[in-house]
C-alpha cells in the first residue's frame, strides 16, 4: 500500500505537494511564456513554504525549488549578467531558508505554529498576572512594561484569591536579565510560582520558591521577589521580600508613606534562606505599593532618590483616584531600558 494512500498521509503532505506543483507551474510558464513569467516567481512558493511547512518537509522542498530554478535557467534564451545575478540571489535565498529549516528543527514546528506557541505562552504569563476580582471595598491593579517593548519581560506578577478564607496572595518577581533575554525564565518561573501561591502557607512561599530555583541550577538562576498575603475580612497583611525593593504603605489618616521592613536573601543563591516578615493592617483609605527595581533605578541616580520620586508621584496620582494609577506610575517613572512592574492594593 502506498504511503500516501490513507487520508491522514495525504493531509500531512497536501501542502508540500500543492507548493511543489506551484513551483513546477512557474517553470512551465517560464518555458511557454518567458516574457510574462519571470523565473524569479519561484520565490513565491519558497516564501510560502518557509512559513507553512514543518521542519521535516521544508529541506526537501527547498531542494525541489533549487531543481526547478536550475531547470528554469535552461529555458532562458540568453544568460545575461542580470539573469545570472537574479539566479545567484535566488540560490542564496534558498540557502537561507534551508539554514532556517535546520535551525527550526530544534523546535520541531512550522513558522506559524511556533509563533502561536509563543503567543500562547505569553498570554498564559499575562493571565497569571491578571488581578482577581475582589469583594466590595477592595481595589487591586497591576501594570507591566518590558525593556524591549515586547510582551515578554523579566518582571512578572502572579496573584490568586482564596475565597475560603478571603485571602489575597500575590507576588511581584524580577528575574535576572531583562526583556526577551529573561522572558523564557520568567515564563517558567511564573508557572512554578503560580502553582506554589496559595498551595503552601504564606510563611513558606519564598522558601519554597528559593528551593525551586536552586534545583534548576541555572547560570543566571536568581530572582528577587516581594510576596503579599492579605486577609480581606480584617485587612491584616504580611509582606516578605527576597532581595527586592521594599513595599511601601500609605496611611490615609496621616497621609504619610512608610517603608515596610521586610528583608531576605535573593532567591536562587543560598539554601535555607530566611525571610523577615512585615505585619500590619490596612485601614480604610490605606494603599500598599509593590514594585520592581526598574521603577526606582536609573543610571547615575541613587536608589533612595528613586524611591523618593516614586512616592512623590504615587501621592499625586492616588489623590486623583486609584483607578488606573498603576499604569500611570509605570508610564511616568523608571528607566525605559529596564523592565518595570507595579502593583497597587487599596482599601476603599
Amino acid at each position: 500500500m502506498s504511503r500516501y494512500s490513507t487520508p491522514g498521509r495525504f493531509r500531512e503532505h497536501r501542502t508540500v505537494l500543492v507548493l511543489g506543483m506551484l513551483a513546477a507551474l512557474v517553470v512551465v510558464g517560464v518555458a511557454l511564456a518567458p516574457r510574462f513569467t519571470p523565473f524569479s516567481s519561484l520565490m513565491i512558493p519558497l516564501l510560502l513554504g518557509s512559513i507553512v511547512l514543518n521542519p521535516r518537509q521544508l529541506p526537501w522542498f527547498v531542494v525541489w525549488v533549487l531543481g526547478m530554478l536550475t531547470l528554469a535557467l535552461t529555458f532562458q534564451e540568453t544568460i545575461t549578467i542580470r539573469t545570472a545575478g537574479a539566479a545567484v540571489v535566488q540560490f542564496v535565498m534558498c540557502v537561507i531558508v534551508l539554514a532556517t529549516a535546520f535551525r527550526r528543527s530544534r523546535l520541531g514546528v512550522a513558522g506559524f505554529t511556533g509563533e502561536s506557541m509563543f503567543v500562547d505562552l505569553r498570554d498564559r504569563l499575562l493571565r497569571q498576572g491578571r488581578m482577581p476580582s475582589l469583594p466590595e471595598g477592595w481595589h487591586v491593579e497591576s501594570e507591566l512594561r518590558s525593556a524591549s517593548g515586547t510582551r515578554f519581560a523579566g518582571d512578572f506578577v502572579v496573584a490568586t484569591y482564596l475565597e475560603d478564607d478571603e485571602r489575597l496572595e500575590l507576588v511581584v518577581v524580577d528575574v535576572s536579565g531583562k526583556g526577551d533575554q529573561a522572558g523564557t525564565r520568567a515564563l517558567q518561573l511564573s508557572g512554578a510560582f503560580g502553582g506554589l501561591l496559595g498551595s503552601v502557607g504564606p510563611e513558606m512561599f519564598l522558601a519554597s520558591a528559593n528551593d525551586y530555583l536552586l534545583r534548576q541550577d541555572w547560570v543566571e538562576g536568581f530572582a528577587t521577589a516581594v510576596h503579599l498575603s492579605l486577609l480581606l475580612d480584617t485587612g491584616e497583611y504580611e509582606v516578605r521580600s527576597a532581595g527586592h525593593p521594599p513595599a511601601v504603605l500609605r496611611a490615609a489618616g496621616s497621609g504619610r508613606w512608610s517603608v515596610l521592613d521586610s528583608t531576605g536573601a535573593v532567591l536562587g543563591l543560598l539554601p535555607a534562606a530566611e525571610f523577615t516578615t512585615a505585619r500590619g493592617r490596612l485601614e480604610r483609605g490605606d494603599s500598599l505599593l509593590l514594585y520592581t527595581d526598574g521603577m526606582v533605578e536609573e543610571p547615575r541616580r541613587d536608589l533612595e532618590m528613586g524611591l523618593d520620586r516614586l512616592l512623590g508621584e504615587a501621592e499625586k496620582l492616588l489623590r486623583g483616584g486609584v483607578d488606573g494609577s498603576a499604569a500611570r506610575l509605570v508610564e511616568q517613572l523608571g528607566s525605559r531600558d529596564d523592565d518595570r512592574a507595579v502593583v497597587v492594593v487599596h482599601r476603599r
